[in-house]
């Protein structure tokens, strides 16, 4: 494990939440269990209010987060790729241009962003409530992002259920609210909407259907807290917790106002004005159709979780076995599919030890990809025997596995279609000499492993000098082995018809 040489100490981690309303850093610091923040910036970007109407973020939005980008990046001077996760949220789940601005993104940060799936947002928002706040009730928790909410049932430490829904203050407001009227019509429809979108949500988490059942509801982040706020500065609550009439209130003040730029509800910042509206009407929303009491503010986020996942990562990272929090994941989905284990162990294993050998200077976590990427290189066999490269390309890419950013799983589920045949398909990507590596490392275990049965992996060896690679087998190997010695040959025609590698046989 790398140690950081920022001003903030070798211990410290830093986390980016890239959120659809706002922008947020935190530099905290973890000794066991107890968390202390030493620094935290927050930036209102509105990125998911730069969405188009053919959903492409626009040039505009995108120059407001890049100087953000930058501006936080300053602040990461010193701190070792390791100690950093900047993760983006539900507007760049849907942006259509979201790659490309990824890469101006991480330019701007100095550091890689990932996208991560709803649920595995929701999973993070819990790890982050239920550390800084532990509790052993069964609790309901309501992350109300820009342009997503999350729910999560849980329990201790332990999320029981988890989901992510498409709608969120911002894009709710943008879409009811984007003159800045504040009118009874358009409250009706912005409730019926969110209605629309949370109703599914009662058979997961509505009282007396869910098991165990909740008996408290704490709402993390923005929107919550603004409310909060407003209801403690308006002396309707001493601790910011409201319900129903609160919210009602709320809305009111809204109606009597008329219109965003007349809103003058005590506590409320003017970041929040714009996005207020949509806010009250998913929580009034649910409130009425969950039957809440009461909402109480959260004291842990998004943020506060990835402090604590990053933070396991690294503590994992220092075992002799290499074990990673991700691994029960893998296992679950193998189980699921009822992937042949032995095989998928045996790929794995040379797969990694070849991958060494090819790119020595490789980051950790894209061997733990390769890893999981031939654990799974058979899931499609679960769909049909033919093509099931294929199969297994489409799952990956769209399994929900907690611990996985989107962007791995795309990376995995390339590395699971460029197993067998032409490598054309993915002559593009393999622009990334990190994928290159990682694939021949695959494809040549799977040669050796072809008749799916126990091997000796000192049997091949592989010597690599720039785009060269020879690939050495034992002395008597080829006659004992003609199929896979003849797969040999093909893999070296299919990269030289490629020419990105020069691929040499020795057996």
């Amino acid at each position: 494990m790398s140690e950081s040489t920022s001003r903030w100490g070798a211990d410290a981690l830093a986390v980016i939440d890239l959120g659809s309303n706002s922008f947020r850093l935190e530099i905290a610091r973890l000794r066991g269990n107890d968390y202390r923040s030493l620094a935290y910036w927050k930036e209102p970007i509105r990125l998911g209010a730069g969405l188009d109407a053919g959903g492409f973020l626009t040039e505009t939005a995108i120059e407001r987060a890049l100087t953000c980008l930058r501006r936080f990046g300053a602040e990461l001077q010193g701190f070792s790729p390791d100690r950093v996760r900047a993760v983006a949220t539900q507007t760049l789940r849907e942006a259509r241009n979201r790659n490309a601005f990824l890469v101006r993104g991480g330019e701007a940060l100095g550091h890689a962003i990932e996208v991560i799936a709803g649920r595995e947002e929701a999973r993070l928002i819990y790890a982050g409530v239920s550390h800084l706040q532990p509790s052993d009730e069964t609790r309901l928790v309501i992350d109300i992002g820009g342009r997503s909410t999350e729910m999560i049932l849980g329990q201790g430490l332990q999320p029981l259920r988890a989901e992510s829904f498409a709608i969120g203050s911002v894009g709710l407001s943008v879409r009811c609210f984007a003159s800045g009227e504040l009118t009874e019509s358009a409250f009706r429809e912005a409730q019926v909407l969110a209605a629309a979108e949370l109703e599914e949500a009662l058979v997961l988490f509505g009282k007396g259907r869910c098991e165990p059942d909740w008996s408290q509801v704490l709402g993390a982040s923005g929107t919550v807290g603004a409310v909060a706020q407003v209801v403690e500065a308006a002396g309707l609550s001493s601790n910011g917790s409201f319900g129903a009439a609160e919210l009602r209130w709320c809305i009111e003040a809204c109606l009597r106002a008329g219109h965003v730029n007349r809103l003058q509800l005590p506590g409320l910042k003017d970041d929040r004005r714009n996005v207020v509206a949509g806010g009250l009407c998913i929580l009034y929303t649910l409130v009425s159709l969950f039957g809440i009491e009461r909402i109480e503010p959260a004291k842990g986020a998004l943020r506060q979780g990835l402090v604590f996942d990053l933070g396991e990562r690294l503590k994992l990272q220092q075992h002799e076995d290499n074990l990673d929090q991700r691994d029960p994941a893998v296992l679950e989905v193998q189980q699921r599919f009822q992937v042949d284990r032995a095989q998928a162990g045996r790929v794995r294993s040379l797969a990694l030890r070849l991958h060494g050998r090819l790119d020595p200077s490789a980051e950790p976590e894209r061997g733990l990809e390769l890893g999981w990427a031939a654990a799974w290189h058979e899931l499609g066999q679960s769909v049909s025997h033919h093509d099931h490269h294929r199969h297994s390309h489409y799952l990956i890419q769209h399994l929900d596995a907690p611990g996985f950013s989107q962007d791995q799983l795309r990376r995995m589920a390339l590395l699971a279609l460029g197993q067998r045949g032409g490598l054309r398909k993915l002559e593009t990507e393999l622009r990334d000499e990190a994928l290159l590596w990682q694939l021949l490392a695959l494809r040549l275990a799977l040669v050796k492993c072809h008749a799916r049965s126990a091997i000796n992996e000192e049997f091949m060896q592989v010597q690599r000098e720039g785009r060269r690679v020879r690939v050495r087998m034992a002395k008597g190997w080829a006659n004992a082995q003609p199929q896979a010695l003849y797969l040999l040959g093909e893999e070296a025609r299919a990269w030289t018809k490629l020419g990105l590698v020069e691929l040499q046989v020795e057996a």
